[in-house]
């Protein structure tokens, strides 16, 4: 076997490599190269900063397994590497640690103005009256996201004795309750944060997660730490809030658009930046390294990858169910109210006949995609789910009416149960039921506003006025209702996205009980 390491990693890991396969370090080579060598090679390794496209992949002849050593894979075809039934790996939790202890010292740096401080003193002044800060001690540290990085860092508050609380609907209670966190909505986190720090994957539902809306609802003596990804704060909402008096400090190791030279981030003493930082440590390195370096050496030996961020080798005929059970993931995750509790999902008619485990797989992956960046695949789904413990049922129902497949996932949360049900028609997903609401949509990608209402007359118009006002285009309406006049579900097809201000005005209206946008 023979590895191909293109970009510089730690020696760790090209040591480790080299005690069972051939290895050839090359740093540096140009696209054009890198096509001319690859296909002599079974694995090829590379961080971030080499592009493996599609036609490098197509050359790669005898090509197993592509490995990143770190956690974005977007540097990578995954796509056209899935085609070629080749694994792709990352090491997901080699920077948790160092991201977690970065964001801590952030943090301490914020309550105490360490880089003030150090600026003053270096430049003559001896000003220690101006540089009071505050005490960890009793504080309460909010946290969104309480994945890998999120819980290391509640474990780490702790120890300065503060008063952990997160928002992350998709941990169960008990996870929480073990690492001594207390779940609660994000309105509640945003108001009672003495420190806010962000855990969260960038998304189409997490950009700007923390703009001026929220920023409102913040203490005016509360500071807030993005270690995360850059875009999930409003930087220019931020400076805005610290200015007028509204926020007391913010401290950003990520930002919209990197690398980053030139802000007004960099005017104000109040807010500390750093040039993303977070998994720059030695021992994070090292452990990319290794943990790459087994990943690879794993999948050429045949077994399964705990870490591979695709699922190649799925038979063509299962691929539609697996779109099928990612967009009904999807739509439940943005729909579902509160903390999931449990989840079951039901697999009726033909789709009983295959293995319906890679269905299992797309589902979970559809439900979680707004809560972490790890790729759910065969071989990890069960791990992630017991990491975030996640209760998870299955049944097969080979007889199912009206269709001839079926698949329904209920999330019973803390407020509420959520229904999904979809089926395949023509190789098409086709959504067919929301709750108590039966219907047929077919989500060919795009944003749609569901909304819970009252039926009754002048209701439609209503809102086409609203949309129409705000330059939003409807593309397709569908209407399900229990009974005249009685509880209905309308589903509005957008060709644009729905902005706050026109939700609000939606739900304003007379018998309007949500307004949720969904992007599909």
């Amino acid at each position: 076997m023979k590895v191909l390491i293109a970009d510089r990693i730690d020696k760790e890991g090209i040591e480790f490599l080299r005690q069972h396969v051939d290895v050839t370090v090359e740093p540096g080579l140009n696209p054009e190269d890198l096509k001319a060598k690859i296909g002599d090679y079974d694995a090829l390794v590379v961080r971030s900063q080499t592009k493996v496209r599609a036609e490098i992949i197509e050359r790669g002849e005898k090509l197993k397994v592509i490995g990143r050593a770190g956690v974005g894979t977007d540097n990578i075809d995954v796509d056209a590497a899935t085609r070629k039934g080749i694994v792709v790996v990352n090491a997901p939790t080699a920077n948790t640690v160092s991201a977690a202890e970065h964001t801590i010292a952030l943090m301490l740096a914020l309550a105490r103005n360490v880089p003030e401080a150090n600026n003053q003193l270096k430049s003559g002044k001896w000003q220690r009256e101006k540089l009071i800060g505050v005490e960890l001690r009793n504080k309460t540290l909010g946290i969104i996201g309480l994945g890998n990085v999120g819980s290391e860092v509640a474990k780490r508050a702790q120890a300065f004795e503060m008063h952990v609380i997160a928002h992350d609907p998709f941990v169960s209670t008990d996870f929480a309750r073990n690492i001594k966190v207390d779940l609660a909505p994000l309105d509640e986190v945003l108001a009672e944060a003495d420190f806010l720090s962000l855990h969260v994957p960038l998304t189409t539902t997490t950009t700007q997660l923390i703009g001026a809306e929220e920023l409102a609802k913040v203490k005016p003596t509360a500071r807030i730490i993005n270690c995360a990804r850059g875009g999930l704060v409003d930087e220019k909402e931020v400076v805005k809030a610290i200015e007028e008096g509204r926020l007391a400090g913010a401290a950003f190791d990520v930002f919209e658009r990197e690398p980053l030279t030139k802000s007004s981030l960099f005017k104000n003493e109040r807010i500390i930046i750093t040039p993303h930082l977070g998994a720059s440590t030695t021992e994070a390195q090292a452990q990319a390294a290794q943990d790459i370096a087994e990943q690879v050496l794993t999948v050429l030996k045949g077994q399964f990858s705990r870490y591979a961020v695709n699922a190649p080798n799925i038979p063509p005929e299962l691929v539609p169910f697996i779109n099928a059970a990612s967009t009904i993931g999807s739509l439940a995750s943005q729909l579902m109210e509160g903390q999931i509790r449990s989840i079951h999902i039901t697999y009726s008619g033909e789709v009983t006949n295959y293995d319906c485990n890679p269905i299992k797989t797309a589902t979970i992956s559809g439900l979680l995609q707004q809560a972490t960046e790890e790729r759910i695949n065969l071989v990890n789904v069960g791990f992630i789910a017991t990491q975030r413990g996640l209760k998870i049922s299955e049944e097969k129902q080979a007889i199912c009416q009206n269709y001839s497949n079926l698949l329904t996932l209920e999330l019973d949360t803390n407020v509420r149960t959520t229904t999904i049900s979809g089926t395949v028609r023509d190789n098409d997903t086709h959504i067919v039921q929301v709750d108590d609401f039966w219907m047929d949509i077919v989500p060919t990608g795009g944003y749609f506003l569901f909304c819970d209402h009252i039926d009754g007359p002048g209701l439609v118009g209503a809102i086409g006025t609203i949309a129409g006002k705000a330059d939003i285009n409807i593309s397709s309406m569908h209407l399900s209702r229990l009974k005249p006049r009685g509880k209905a579900l309308m589903i509005l097809a957008l060709d644009e996205s729905l902005a706050e201000a026109q939700r609000q005005e939606i739900l304003a209206l007379p018998g309007i009980h949500t307004a949720s946008p969904v992007k599909l």
